[in-house]
């Protein structure tokens, strides 16, 4: 059946709104009640966790910006082109412009998912010469092809099915990655672990420990390198390159425990002709300069740019174990950190850290729990990732119309 598409504007979809930020100083404004969307809060999935909430003196300071559920969010300025869906009554910042689809007339699932394909024309159309920027005029103007709304609905239903199974994997990562953090700092940080009844408290540079734990530098504890970036003018460096290269967004932009491949890779000649070093698969990533403390554990041989401290484990500090004590004093790692232009943890500061070594049998028994949490959220990764390869093969296809939905049994997908 031949199934009619129309073309029409943004602004035909319902009501744009630009975001807002409220007065920083004005603390009374911000609390919990609304979500408050920023660029940063938003990444590969249909909905976003705010770090930032107004309160509701915060909402009467501007009803007019508040987005009802199921407005589709879409960064125009700066990182131009990032998504996302409201799943309560939400506000944003001014570098977001919101649409409020009329759900008389659209779905807006299916429009979340066909602005996931009109990204790279978000980003060829952002204006600025030093900040890309769509303003709400231009944003408003962009035209767009849908097909009925009935066709809508059913190309949504099927996308969604897949991001509900993504979703789900995610929180199963959560309850897992939550359950290996509770028991870290049981363990390691209130010292209530197997047995403390037993063993009593002492004193030692870093308060009272238990007895037989030692209070060791980082230096003498576990070994770390840097990275370096060979020369881009240098294609022999790059091109056809095979070795896994990881600068700080591929972790912050992935915001997982681990990671299997990066966005760039180098060549033999580019890590022998640069500072990057080649470490281990199953080390562990700690971003150390700007963004600091984004850690992940590389699943493959790899190397880094200059932006990382990576922590190589070893029997008396295995992996999972360094991990958690990484992602634990994250914010330790942040007050050591200087610079003027940007803030840094060097390695020269980071091996003179403290570090509590507990005995080596308590670590081994750590470590016989945590790693088989830690493989379920390895397995969970790769199934999401899997899911999103096969969900934006078919985005294309559907909202094309080269896959015949109306064709598919209900419930099926293709």
């Amino acid at each position: 059946m031949l199934v009619k598409y129309q073309t029409i504007t943004i602004a035909d979809l319902g009501r744009v709104v630009t975001g807002k930020t409220p007065p920083t100083e004005k603390l009374h404004l911000y609390g919990e009640a609304y979500p408050f969307i920023t660029p940063t809060d938003i990444g590969n999935l249909r909905y976003c966790e705010p770090t930032r909430y107004l309160s509701e003196q915060g909402y009467k300071s501007q009803p007019n910006h508040l987005l009802p559920e199921k407005s589709i969010c879409v960064t125009c300025i700066a990182s131009v082109g990032k998504i996302c869906i409201t799943n309560r009554p939400s506000f944003t910042n001014q570098q977001i412009n919101s649409i409020v689809v009329d759900l008389n007339f659209h779905d807006p699932f299916f429009i979340y998912y066909l602005l996931l394909t009109q990204v790279d024309h978000l980003k060829s159309i952002a204006s600025g010469v030093a900040t890309p920027i769509i303003n709400k005029t231009a944003f408003s103007e962009i035209e767009i092809t849908v097909p009925p709304l009935p066709i809508q609905r059913r190309i949504a239903g099927i996308l969604s099915a897949y991001d509900e199974l993504i979703e789900n994997s995610q929180r199963r990562i959560r309850i897992l990655e939550s359950m290996a953090r509770a028991l870290y700092r049981e363990w390691f940080v209130h010292f209530r672990f197997p047995g403390h009844e037993e063993v009593p408290l002492v004193p030692s540079p870093l308060g009272e420990i238990p007895r037989g734990w030692e209070v060791r530098l980082v230096e003498g504890s576990f070994t770390i390198i840097g990275g370096g970036t060979p020369s881009r003018k240098i294609s022999e460096y790059w091109e056809g390159g095979t070795i896994q290269w990881y600068s700080p967004s591929d972790l912050t932009g992935a915001g997982s425990m681990f990671m299997d491949d990066s966005k760039d890779h180098i060549t033999d000649l580019g890590l022998k002709k640069s500072s990057a070093r080649l470490f281990p698969a199953y080390s562990v990533m700690l971003t150390s300069r700007a963004t600091i403390g984004a850690i992940a554990i590389n699943t493959h041989q790899a190397c880094t740019n200059q932006g990382f401290i990576t922590c190589i484990p070893n029997e008396r500090v295995p992996i999972f174990f360094l991990y958690h004590w990484l992602t634990e004093n994250v914010l330790t790692f942040q007050r050591m950190a200087s610079g003027a232009t940007f803030k840094e943890i060097s390695r020269g500061v980071f091996k003179t850290i403290q570090f509590l070594q507990p005995p080596q049998e308590l670590v081994k028994q750590f470590e016989s729990i945590a790693a088989p949490i830690a493989g379920q959220v390895l397995a969970l990764q790769r199934q999401i990732q899997t899911l999103h390869r096969t969900r934006d093969l078919l985005l294309p296809r559907l909202l094309s119309g080269k896959i015949d939905v109306e064709a598919l049994p209900n419930g099926e997908l293709p």
